[in-house]
């Protein structure tokens, strides 16, 4: 696995590196701290990025949100301590796993495997919202498309639904696609 570290403790780093190494991953990348790492993770490409931090601020939390946002990847954030806000912060940014307190070699790898099934459920939860989204705003746009042949062309709703289709199929559209096609055409008269 290509791993990038963001230092926060020389020591604990060490300990991480370490660890990554023995249990067979590559360190591809090495920050002193989250400001830049957004560029450094579009030019890298990691797998999995692991940050340790004595304490994690806003700012590094709003770091960490924008990777999240705009690259997503499993991110796993060590700190010596934490509170209850801190942590809810770590994850509402995007953190796939948050580990406080001690941190040995053995643990390292169970974390990652957390993080990594953490974060393929949240990105699957994700997609499953957007399409949900996209099938209710389908729905809503041919409802509307029908109500406005019916209308317009004195059609009744099964014909109107039938009108949709057949558009749709004529030019290889998706049934809503046709419809948003449909109300464009409307609002232009």
């Amino acid at each position: 696995m290509r791993v990038m570290l963001v230092e926060g403790d020389h020591e604990r780093l060490q300990l991480l590196e370490q660890a990554l190494v023995q249990a067979g991953h590559e360190i591809i990348a090495q920050l002193p701290g989250t400001n830049d790492l957004l560029s450094k993770v579009v030019a890298t490409h990691p797998d999995i990025v692991l940050i340790d931090l004595a304490a994690p601020g806003p700012q590094s939390l709003a770091v960490i949100e924008q990777v999240a946002r705009e690259r997503p990847l499993p991110v796993v954030l060590f700190a010596p301590q934490s509170d209850f806000q801190t942590t809810r912060r770590a994850l509402h940014a995007g953190v796939s796993a948050y580990v406080v307190g001690g941190l040995s070699a053995a643990r390292i790898n169970p974390v990652i495997e957390v993080a990594i099934a953490r974060f393929e459920e949240l990105q699957s939860l994700k997609q499953e919202l957007a399409d949900t989204r996209l099938r209710l705003a389908d729905r809503q746009d041919i409802e509307k498309a029908k109500g406005l042949l019916m209308q317009r062309r004195g059609m009744d709703e099964a014909t109107a639904y039938k009108q949709l289709r057949k558009m749709a199929m004529e030019r290889n559209l998706k049934l809503g696609d046709a419809a948003r096609a449909v109300l464009a055409a409307a609002e232009l008269i």
